[in-house]
C-alpha cells in the first residue's frame, strides 16, 4: 500500500481568503509565502465525506469546514449521510460544535498524540438546551484543552453518542443549559464514556443515566438516577440509590474498540487493542495500548451508491475486513460474516438497511468478529432479525476471542418505516457487547403500534454474554429476553412502550404488561448492576406488573434496581421492580412515587 502523505504539505496560513464563501470543500487559505489549500482534506480513499486534516493546515480552514458542516448536521436528526473529521498527529487551533451523523477522532496511536486548544463540543441550542434527541455522533482518540469554553468541554448527548479515548485537559460538562429560563440544566438522557482521562471534574448534572467504564477523573459531581462505574479509577462510593452510584471495581472482560489510525510509518491502518481481563482505568494512561495493526490494503473501502450486498459479501468471501464510510446502504442480500476476526467497522455512523424482508448482517458461530460504529435499519418489509450472532444451537467456546458489537444502533423506523421482530439476537457463546442501543421508534417517519412493530430488541441465548451500557427502547413485548446462562449486564436502560392502544393489545398471557428486562425460567446463573426501567404510557392507561421477571433460583443476582414513571396517563403504573416486588410508580402522585429502587435482588 503506497503511503498516504499527499494531504497537505503547503505551508502555514494566516488568513482566510474572502474568497470562501463558496463552500466548505472549497476552502482556501492565502498566505504571503504562497497558497496553502485544504481544498484536498476530503479526497482521501475515504470518499468526500471524510476530512482527514493536517497539523500544516490553516486553522481557519478547519474552523470553516467544521462549522459549515455543524450548519448542516445541527439539526439534521434523520440525515442519510453523515461526516468524519479525522485529525493527524500534532497540535490544532481549532473550535466547532458536533451535529448529528459526525464523528470527529483523532488519528495518532494514543490519544495523547493529537491535541486540540479550543474546543470540541455538543451543545443542544437546536432544542433550546435539551440534549433529549442528541443522537448518532462521536468524539474521541485525541486531547483537548478547553480554551474556548472557560476550562469545560461539553458533550451533551443522550444515546448513541460514544465517547471514547478522549483526554479533555479541564472540566467534562455532560449536558447543556435551557435558553428558555434561568432554571439550569437541560433534560439529557445518555450515555457513555470508555477508556478515557479527564483531568478535571465531571459534571453529569441533568444527565438521567450514564455508563463509564474504565477511565478516570479527579471528581464525579452528582447522580440522577442511574449512573453505573465499571473499573474506573476515582469512582465515587457505590452508594446506590442516594446518590445511585453503582460501582464495579473492575471491567470483567474487555477488548476495547478498533479504530482508525495512521502507523509508524504515516500510512492509514485499523489498530484492533487486545483482549483484556479485569481492568482498572484506561487502556493506555500508563503506556500505549496492547494490540495489533491491520494495515488499510486488507479492509474493503466501501462507499454507498457504489457498494452492494454482492460487492461486501464479495469482500469478504475475499478474506477482507469491511471499512464503511459515511452514508446509507440499501442491502438486497444478507451480509454474512464466515470468516474469525473480520472486522466491519463504521465512520460516521453509517446505517446498513434491509430492504428485501431479510437479517441485514449474520454472523457464524466463529472467534473474534468485531461490528462497531454503526446503524442497522429495519427496512418496510418485515425482517424476523436485523443483526444475528450465531445461527440458533451455536455451541463453540469463545472465550479466549469473543465476538464484540460496539456503539451499534440497531433502528425500527424513524427515518423511514421499518418492520422486524428482533433487533440483535445472539446465539453464540461469550459475546461482549458494548454501548449498544436498540430502538423502535418513537418518533420519526413510520412511527406507530401497528406502523413499525417489533416483539424483542435483544434476545440473547448464548452463554457467558457480557453487555456493557445496554440501551434498549419501546418494543411491543419483552424488550430484553435472557435465555442463555452465565450473562452479566453493565448498566441497563429502557423505556417502555409509549403507545400500547389498551389495555388487552399489551398482555403477557393473563399478566398485564410485559417486563422490560426478562431472564427466562430456565436460567441458573445471571448477574446485572444498575437497572433502570422507565414507563411513559402516553395514549392509554396502562399497567405493567414489573419492570423485571428473574427466576428465585440462587445464582440470579440483580443489584441495583430503579424505577421511573416519566409521564403519561392518569392512572398508569409500573405496580413492581422486580417479581412483584418493590413499591409502584404511577402518575399524578407525590415525587416519592416517581421512582422507587431496590437495592438487590437474589433469587
Amino acid at each position: 500500500m503506497p503511503k498516504r502523505r499527499d494531504f497537505i504539505k503547503g505551508v502555514v496560513a494566516a488568513a482566510v481568503a474572502s474568497s470562501m464563501a463558496s463552500g466548505a470543500d472549497a476552502a482556501t487559505i492565502t498566505a504571503s509565502g504562497g497558497t496553502a489549500s485544504i481544498s484536498r482534506a476530503n479526497r482521501t480513499l475515504f470518499g468526500e465525506n471524510v476530512y482527514v486534516f493536517d497539523p500544516q493546515m490553516p486553522a481557519d480552514g478547519i474552523n470553516h469546514i467544521t462549522r459549515d458542516i455543524f450548519r448542516k448536521m445541527e439539526t439534521n436528526q434523520f440525515a442519510s449521510r453523515g461526516y468524519a473529521f479525522l485529525f493527524k498527529p500534532g497540535r490544532y487551533q481549532v473550535n466547532f460544535n458536533v451535529g448529528f451523523y459526525t464523528e470527529v477522532a483523532g488519528l495518532g496511536q494514543n490519544p495523547d498524540d493529537v491535541l486540540i486548544n479550543g474546543g470540541v463540543n455538543v451543545n443542544a441550542q437546536w432544542s433550546g438546551g435539551a440534549a433529549l434527541d442528541n443522537f448518532w455522533r462521536s468524539i474521541g482518540n485525541m486531547t483537548v484543552r478547553p480554551t474556548a469554553t472557560g476550562g469545560a468541554m461539553r458533550i451533551a448527548v443522550s444515546q448513541a453518542a460514544p465517547i471514547r479515548r478522549l483526554h479533555v485537559k479541564g472540566d467534562l460538562n455532560l449536558f447543556d443549559v435551557w435558553t428558555s429560563c434561568n432554571c439550569g440544566a437541560g433534560y439529557a438522557s445518555g450515555g457513555f464514556l470508555a477508556d478515557s482521562v479527564v483531568d478535571g471534574k465531571v459534571v453529569p448534572a441533568s444527565q438521567q443515566q450514564w455508563l463509564s467504564r474504565n477511565s478516570k477523573w479527579s471528581v464525579w459531581s452528582n447522580a440522577v438516577w442511574n449512573m453505573v462505574f465499571a473499573g474506573c479509577r476515582n469512582a465515587p462510593g457505590n452508594t446506590f440509590p442516594n446518590p445511585a452510584y453503582t460501582v464495579i471495581r473492575r471491567t470483567p472482560v474487555i477488548r476495547e474498540k478498533p479504530y482508525l489510525a495512521v502507523d509508524a510509518s504515516g500510512d492509514f491502518a485499523v489498530f484492533v487493542p487486545a483482549l483484556q481481563h479485569d481492568t482498572l482505568g484506561p487502556s493506555w494512561d500508563r503506556g500505549s495500548t496492547p494490540g495489533e495493526w491491520i494495515p488499510i490494503s486488507r479492509f474493503h473501502i466501501a462507499h454507498p451508491g457504489k457498494d452492494s450486498a454482492a460487492s461486501l459479501n464479495a469482500a469478504l468471501e475475499r478474506g477482507k475486513h469491511i471499512l464503511f464510510t459515511p452514508g446509507t446502504y440499501r442491502l438486497e442480500k444478507t451480509l454474512r460474516v464466515t470468516r474469525p476476526n473480520t472486522i466491519l467497522l463504521g465512520l460516521a455512523v453509517p446505517a446498513l438497511k434491509a430492504t428485501a424482508g431479510q437479517t441485514a448482517v449474520s454472523v457464524a458461530d466463529v472467534d473474534g468478529v468485531t461490528i462497531a460504529g454503526l446503524i442497522i435499519d429495519a427496512g418496510e418489509i418485515h425482517s424476523q432479525y436485523l443483526l444475528e450472532v450465531g445461527p440458533a444451537g451455536s455451541s463453540a467456546d469463545h472465550s479466549a476471542n469473543p465476538t464484540c458489537l460496539y456503539d451499534l444502533t440497531v433502528r425500527t423506523a424513524g427515518p423511514a418505516a421499518g418492520r422486524n421482530d428482533t433487533g440483535i439476537i445472539i446465539n453464540s457463546h461469550h459475546v461482549v457487547t458494548d454501548n449498544i442501543w436498540i430502538w423502535r421508534a418513537d418518533h420519526g417517519k413510520g412511527v406507530g403500534w401497528r406502523r413499525n412493530p417489533t416483539r424483542h430488541g435483544l434476545v440473547v441465548n448464548g452463554d457467558n454474554v457480557t453487555c456493557y451500557g445496554l440501551f434498549n427502547e419501546h418494543h411491543e413485548q419483552y424488550q430484553t429476553l435472557w435465555n442463555g446462562n452465565g450473562g452479566r449486564v453493565y448498566m441497563y436502560q429502557s423505556e417502555m412502550p409509549y403507545d400500547p392502544p389498551d389495555q388487552a393489545a399489551w398482555m403477557a398471557g393473563t399478566t398485564d404488561g410485559y417486563a422490560s428486562y426478562k431472564v427466562a425460567d430456565s436460567v441458573k446463573k445471571h448477574e446485572a448492576w444498575g437497572l433502570g426501567v422507565y414507563c411513559y404510557f402516553r395514549d392509554a392507561v396502562i399497567t405493567c406488573e414489573s419492570a423485571i421477571e428473574a427466576p428465585q433460583v440462587p445464582g440470579v443476582r440483580l443489584h441495583h434496581l430503579t424505577t421511573i414513571w416519566l409521564n403519561g396517563k392518569a392512572g398508569s403504573e409500573i405496580a413492581h421492580v422486580v417479581n412483584h416486588l418493590g413499591g409502584r410508580v404511577y402518575g399524578h402522585t407525590p415525587a416519592s412515587a416517581m421512582r422507587q429502587t431496590l437495592k438487590e435482588y437474589i433469587g
